[in-house]
């Protein structure tokens, strides 16, 4: 809950997200009831944030927005909610202009979903993700490093990371991201080549 939010302190202290990532007008996919628009002030290069919700449409394929619209795409927590994740990565590709980057969050498999399927603590995910696995025992799970090789032609990766603030496995079989500190996620920032 509020993981945008409490990414934005660890993004705060790296520079890059203030000099690179967020800068210009960007897009927030799936960004209610925490935007990151709330921040246009923390990050000086950030222009503006549109966010774009349910109520906006269809965020796997942002059909409205013209071809290379936004500077960036952020979206946090949201991927795993597409029914075709390659098409949504497609479409927010299609958005970002050239040299633009995309700011993608998602869950982890095993810190956020315990390897348990389907998700016992939100049974609108429609994936998991592990960042590197040769085998996952969720069967609907998605490995990042392979999703960044398949866009390799489009997106040139520039971080990916495993977050794991605050995160106690002897906490065992419980959501730790409804802690307010808890981060448990993939972070993946791409530039659009």
């Amino acid at each position: 809950m509020w993981e945008q939010s409490k990414s934005a302190r660890r993004r705060y202290l790296e520079g890059a997200f203030h000099t690179r990532y967020f800068v210009g007008h960007g897009v927030d996919i799936g960004g209610a009831p925490d935007p990151l628009a709330q921040y246009v002030r923390i990050f000086p290069l950030m222009q503006s944030v549109r966010i774009w919700d349910v109520a906006d449409g269809d965020a796997q394929y942002m059909e409205s927005v013209p071809e290379a619209h936004f500077d960036f795409v952020h979206s946090s927590h949201c991927l795993e909610h597409m029914v075709d994740v390659p098409v949504a990565l497609k479409h927010w590709t299609r958005i970002l202009k050239p040299g633009g980057h995309l700011i993608i969050t998602v869950p982890d498999e095993d810190l956020y979903e315990h390897g348990q399927w389907p998700s016992q603590f939100n049974g609108d995910h429609k994936w998991s993700f592990t960042l590197c696995k040769t085998k996952s025992s969720m069967p609907k799970s998605i490995n990042v490093i392979d999703l960044v090789r398949d866009f390799a032609d489009e997106l040139e990766l520039e971080k990916l990371q495993l977050v794991r603030d605050f995160f106690r496995p002897e906490l065992g079989n419980l959501d730790q991201t409804l802690t307010p500190v808890a981060e448990c996620g993939i972070e993946i920032v791409w530039r659009k080549r």
